[in-house]
């Protein structure tokens, strides 16, 4: 499956749930993940989209790496089983 397909199905699937999957561009910065995704109670989640089995590249790992140190969850998501099971379970912190 393409990376467009998945990143497609993201974008439906949060706007599904009440929440905003937005295209992060960072001009000047590069390994930023492609999409931001917010949600209901100041939720942020970094979400870097792949075809199947690919995986980050080592620039993108690295600021995969300072987001997280920062204190933000950051994804890597590669079919739409993936992107389901993480909605699913951002979609299961609202019913606390």
């Amino acid at each position: 499956m393409l990376e467009k397909q998945i990143e497609s199905h993201l974008r439906c699937k949060i706007k599904s749930i009440g929440g905003l999957a937005l295209k992060f561009i960072s001009p000047n910065y590069s390994g930023m993940p492609d999409r931001i995704v917010l949600l209901s109670h100041c939720r942020i989640y970094f979400v870097e989209l792949k075809s199947k089995g690919k995986k980050a590249s080592l620039k993108q790992a690295k600021v995969h790496g300072m987001l997280r140190d920062l204190g933000f969850e950051v994804l890597v998501l590669d079919s739409k089983v993936a992107v389901d099971e993480f909605v699913d379970g951002v979609k299961h912190c609202d019913q606390r």
